[in-house]
This record gives C-alpha cells, sequence and structure tokens, in this order.
C-alpha cells in the first residue's frame, strides 16, 4: 500500500511540479495530507498486528529473564552451600588428620616405651643369666680348686707320713676340714 501511495505522489510531482524545484525546506500541503495519512494507516496496522506480538515477545524475554535469574540466584545459592559444605568437610579432614597425626605420634611413643622396656628386661636377663654362668663358673672352680687342694694336701701328708692316703675315708677327712676352713675364712 506505501508503494500505490509513493507511486501516486510521484505522478502528481511529474504533472504539477515539473516547473517547481523541490526542496527540502519547502511545505507541500499535499505530500503532509499524505504523509499523515500513510503515518496513521501505518500505526494502525502496526497497532493491531505487530504491536501484540512486540508485547508478546517482549513479555516471554522478561519472563525468561526473570526464570533465568531466578535459576542462576538458585544456582549461585547452591553452589554457595556447596562450598561451605566443601569447607566444613575439609576443616573436617583437617581435624581427622591432626588427630590421627597425634594417634600415631602416642602409638609410636608407647611403641618405644615397650621396646625400651623390652630391650631393658632383656638386658637384666641377660645380666642375669651372665651372672648365674660366672658363679656356676665360679663355683666350678672353687669345687676343681678344693679338689686339687685335696689332692695337693693328700700328696703332702703321704710325703709327710710316707703313707699313701689315697683311701676315700681320707679323702673325705681332708674335704670336711677344707670346708671348716673356707667356712672360717
Amino acid at each position: 500500500m506505501l508503494f500505490a501511495l509513493l507511486a501516486v505522489l510521484q505522478e502528481h510531482g511529474a504533472d504539477g511540479a515539473a516547473a517547481e524545484v523541490a526542496t527540502p525546506f519547502r511545505l507541500n500541503p499535499g505530500l503532509i495530507i499524505w504523509t499523515w495519512i500513510v503515518f496513521l494507516v501505518l500505526f494502525f496496522m502496526l497497532r493491531r498486528f505487530a504491536w501484540p506480538a512486540i508485547l508478546r515477545l517482549a513479555e516471554e524475554r522478561e519472563r525468561t529473564i526473570h526464570r533465568q535469574l531466578a535459576e542462576a540466584e538458585k544456582m549461585h545459592a547452591e553452589a554457595q552451600a556447596a562450598l561451605e559444605e566443601h569447607r566444613k568437610l575439609l576443616a573436617g579432614a583437617k581435624d581427622e588428620a591432626a588427630r590421627l597425626i597425634g594417634q600415631a605420634r602416642t602409638v609410636a611413643e608407647k611403641e618405644r616405651e615397650t621396646l625400651l622396656e623390652r630391650t631393658r628386661q632383656e638386658q637384666e636377663h641377660m645380666l642375669d643369666r651372665a651372672r648365674r654362668e660366672i658363679e656356676a663358673e665360679r663355683d666350678r672352680a672353687i669345687v676343681e680348686l678344693r679338689r686339687e687342694a685335696v689332692d695337693l694336701s693328700l700328696a703332702a701328708a703321704s710325703r709327710l707320713v710316707e703313707n699313701n692316703l689315697d683311701t676315700d675315708a681320707h679323702r673325705k677327712l681332708v674335704v670336711e676340714y677344707l670346708d671348716a676352713m673356707g667356712q672360717a675364712s
């Protein structure tokens, strides 16, 4: 329709305006009327057909934006909650790690003390065994020395008496004498 109006205006301008020069500052009442008519027709057509569609699309876009903002706020809140939960879990994990390290230190200290005590006991046991072995060796050496002393005493006595005192009775007599001497000293 707009093209039809423009065609009419061009024909009118070709017939009557051949002598006149068209300038942008000159008022042409016919052109003003036709411009207003075209404007009003176009305005009512746009208001009737385009404006409801434009409003509907704008409202849909606004609802979509509001929905997306609400979803973004919800996601932000969820992210904040997840972050806070992550921080709590991290703090809990740090506390748990510190607790486990403390337990490990305690267990290690107890194990160290147990090993030290076991080592002390083994040392005491070894010292006791060494003392017993030394005492047993000393007792054997004393017995051996007594035996040799008895033999030497018998040999000396037999030379003095010129008698062979090898009998068991004489041996017993010398052993008793040496025992009496050992108790006296």
